[in-house]
């Protein structure tokens, strides 16, 4: 098949590399260079730095409202266009150009958590388990008719880099098994109850909130592990908590019950596992409190 494939972050990657040795991979449509890393210079997204050294065309338009930018991917002649975490909206035009339209990548079970942050929400919202759909995009968000499946589980000790790692390896064996089949695949329609939202998630509820029972804590940590991460101040200096685990105790919230960093929170209490202070590198807990003396009864802000 003749194949236009849309993604930009390193979850789209395990999509493309399966899909490229298979198909035809015309072009590949990802989000422009960013300035990043402490110079800010352009970086281009793990999808360009890929197809590039594997010498598939690559295009970066800012948008793909204009006529042009519309007749120029009609002009690709594709059979189905593959979207894996685009970041841009496709309009009508471009949903219908490709012969079989543009089918996407989610990284939920749908309808449950459309839109921008489904690995994240899906942990801290404390789900069991998660997965993968394909899907006919529509002009919808997240709302058209669903292809396959496949569930992957979440457990305590899952983060959002891990169920990234997990869902992104599904996608690509989902996605060519899609493809193999599209022709003898029956949409299904999505059901209209259990419709949540991701919501974009905002650096501003990566605080540490100790006043929640543990397991919310520890799922909130887990969830934001490793970006933003989740952070609590302690000696005036923030704090990353990349992962944790409850941990038996009762005291005042946001109170450190011994000198191993347990921390009280509504009901129970939570030991961080790996930290980071700012400018520096993830640590076990145990090399952070050898360089940094906690006393039980230590106030977190």
């Amino acid at each position: 098949m003749r194949v236009v494939f849309m993604g930009t972050p390193e979850f789209s990657v395990a999509a493309l590399s399966k899909l490229a040795p298979i198909h035809d991979v015309v072009c590949v449509y990802t989000q422009p260079p960013r300035p990043a890393g402490r110079g800010q210079a352009d970086r281009p997204s793990p999808v360009q730095v890929w197809a590039e050294a594997h010498n598939i065309p690559v295009r970066s338009p800012k948008s793909l409202k204009s006529p042009e930018e519309q007749a120029a991917f009609a002009a690709l002649n594709a059979d189905v266009a593959v979207v894996a975490a685009y970041g841009l909206i496709l309009p009508k035009a471009i949903l219908d150009a490709p012969k079989h339209g543009c089918i996407n990548i989610h990284a939920s079970l749908l309808p449950r958590w459309r839109g921008a942050a489904p690995i994240q929400r899906a942990i801290m919202a404390g789900d069991t388990q998660t997965g993968v759909t394909i899907m006919q995009m529509d002009v919808g968000l997240d709302t058209g008719d669903m292809l396959l499946m496949r569930n992957v589980p979440i457990t305590p000790v899952t983060t959002a880099q891990t169920l990234h790692d997990d869902l992104s390896v599904v996608g690509g064996e989902l996605i060519v098994e899609a493809l193999s089949k599209l022709d003898q695949l029956t949409p299904q329609k999505q059901p209209d109850a259990g419709v949540t939202y991701a919501a974009k998630i905002d650096k501003a509820e990566a605080k540490i909130d100790f006043n929640r029972p543990a397991g919310d804590v520890v799922r909130h940590i887990h969830g934001l592990s490793p970006f933003p991460g989740a952070w609590l101040e302690i000696k005036g200096e923030r704090l990353k908590v990349l992962k944790a685990m409850a941990a038996s105790g009762k005291g005042h919230p946001g109170e450190t019950l011994d000198d191993a960093f347990t921390v009280a929170c509504a009901d129970g209490a939570i030991q961080p596992i790996l930290v980071q202070r700012a400018g520096r590198g993830v640590v076990p807990l145990a090399d952070f409190l050898r360089g940094f003396a906690l006393p039980a009864g230590t106030r977190l802000a």
